[in-house]
């Protein structure tokens, strides 16, 4: 990244990560469309996908700059049970598990999926899988 660039690493990896989800066609077709969200909509078609909180790490060595991320993703569904959110969770996580994303100004050193969490939102009809991933990013 030259020293006059403005894209954080964080945001380079957010945006990349939303333009795989994006692009994955068995996602897409899965969600009824490309219902991936980085704001949630105010009302949103199910089941749908949302980039939630994140953590960022420095993860600098003596010569390199680099940061730890950990992203949490929401996986929303509404089909009875939880299928569909493990189904949905899956395709999700085979879109960005060890993948070689491309960041703007930054280099993607690894990223993997570390954990899934489904469950069922208060109120009995909504299901959400929460999922987290861990990333390394390097200034290129």
């Amino acid at each position: 990244m030259s020293a006059s660039s403005t894209v954080s690493p964080a945001n380079a990896l957010r945006a990349a990560v939303h333009a795989a989800l994006i692009a994955d066609a068995s996602l897409t077709a899965a969600l009824g469309g490309p219902r991936i969200h980085d704001v949630p909509p105010a009302s949103p078609e199910f089941p749908y996908v949302t980039l939630g909180e994140a953590q960022v790490i420095d993860w600098s060595t003596a010569t390199e700059t680099g940061h730890e991320h950990r992203l949490t993703l929401n996986v929303w569904s509404r089909q009875g049970g939880h299928g569909e959110a493990h189904h949905l969770a899956h395709l999700v996580q085979a879109v960005l598990h060890d993948q070689p994303l491309a960041l703007d100004g930054h280099l993607l050193v690894n990223l993997r999926a570390t954990s899934a969490e489904i469950r069922r939102e208060a109120g009995g009809r909504t299901y959400r899988a929460l999922l987290r991933l861990r990333a390394v990013t390097e200034t290129g």
